[in-house]
């Protein structure tokens, strides 16, 4: 049996063609000319897999689905602030699928503009046919999604409850299972990826990965997140304990140590959901010299310490830095303000 077919336990839904392409990113590498320091730069484009606008949610929600539906769920709870990736995700996925949807949504970020509060995520989670509950920043999520499905229950019906992210060890199989996507790759594209960047938010994504590669026996240090969310500390236990216990689900005999999880707090700026001008530059550059669009909430700010670890000199010449596209481009149009420079229009 191969390695891989350990996936095969697990009740899953196919929401994705695979594998999401992974592309050399020439125009950038031009772009940054001297600061590249003979570094090589690809994407691995999982912002175009699937229904919903794409993103890396899907590969979780494979699995969370699965389960769900193998438990006779007739509907989908899912938690997450105004202008998350997760819930509309949840919405278009619940639509293809003919289940029913309702997401519990926060005032993550402290924004009340209308962009930003009717536009990006929440405009197609609408249009999904979601049901949405708005509340307030002190409410708790969980008790409200908790507390609806005990209220379907009473109705004869059946809800599970995706938390935020679907960064439970459940739904990070979707990215141990993109780890041995990526093995793959590298082998057919003969380039070894000496490093792999990405955001880190709900923590799931990176959690994922390393226990993927983990369970291939290979460690996982080479992966870099930057945390979106939580500072530094709190990003890198999240994403251990994560990864741990995915790990644990996977195949037990192997193990994840302190040292094997990097992340990087540097690009947070002053919160969640707040732009930075390291940001707005990394976007821009990406959009401008590739023609492909980042996210302001979670990509944007990966993609700048990224950048900035490239103008630093960090990486040894002649290597080869897969980041990982994750998606999240609805948000852009809740973020207007941020990008809204004219000087090119006539």
């Amino acid at each position: 049996m191969a390695l891989e077919d350990v996936f095969e336990k697990f009740p899953k839904v196919e929401l994705i063609s695979r594998p999401t392409p992974i592309e050399r990113l020439s125009r950038l590498e031009a772009a940054l000319g001297d600061q590249l320091g003979n570094v090589r730069l690809f994407a691995k484009r999982d912002d175009v897999a699937g229904l919903g606008g794409g993103g890396n949610k899907l590969r979780k929600l494979e699995f969370l689905v699965g389960e769900a539906l193998r438990s006779g769920c007739d509907t989908i709870i899912a938690l997450g602030g105004r202008q998350s990736n997760f819930a509309r995700l949840t919405a278009a996925t619940a639509a293809r699928l003919g289940l029913s949807c309702e997401l519990v949504l926060t005032q993550a970020v402290p924004r009340c503009d209308s962009g930003y509060q009717e536009n990006g995520n929440i405009l197609l989670d609408r249009l999904f046919g979601a049901h949405i509950h708005d509340l307030g920043k002190a409410s708790s999520a969980h008790e409200f999604a908790n507390a609806r499905a005990a209220e379907l229950r009473s109705q004869g019906r059946k809800a599970f409850v995706a938390s935020s992210g679907g960064s439970s060890p459940l739904g990070s199989l979707g990215y141990a299972a993109c780890a041995f996507e990526i093995q793959k790759q590298s082998h057919s594209l003969h380039t070894q990826f000496d490093h792999i960047v990405l955001a880190n938010g709900s923590s799931g994504t990176h959690a994922g990965l390393a226990a993927g590669f983990a369970a291939m026996g290979e460690s996982p240090g080479h992966i870099r997140s930057y945390s979106v969310l939580a500072d530094e500390e709190q990003s890198r236990a999240a994403t251990l304990e994560i990864a741990r216990a995915t790990l644990e689900l996977l195949d037990g005999t192997f193990s994840l140590q302190n040292t094997d999880i990097d992340v990087r707090g540097d690009e947070r700026g002053d919160g969640y959901g707040i732009p930075t001008a390291a940001m707005v530059e990394a976007v821009r550059l990406m959009a401008s010299s590739e023609g492909l669009l980042l996210d302001p909430v979670y990509s944007g700010k990966a993609f700048a310490g990224l950048l900035r670890a490239i103008r630093l000199g960090e990486f040894c010449s002649g290597a080869s830095i897969l980041f990982l596209m994750t998606g999240g481009v609805p948000g852009l149009f809740a973020y207007r303000d941020a990008f809204d420079v004219r000087g090119g229009d006539k």
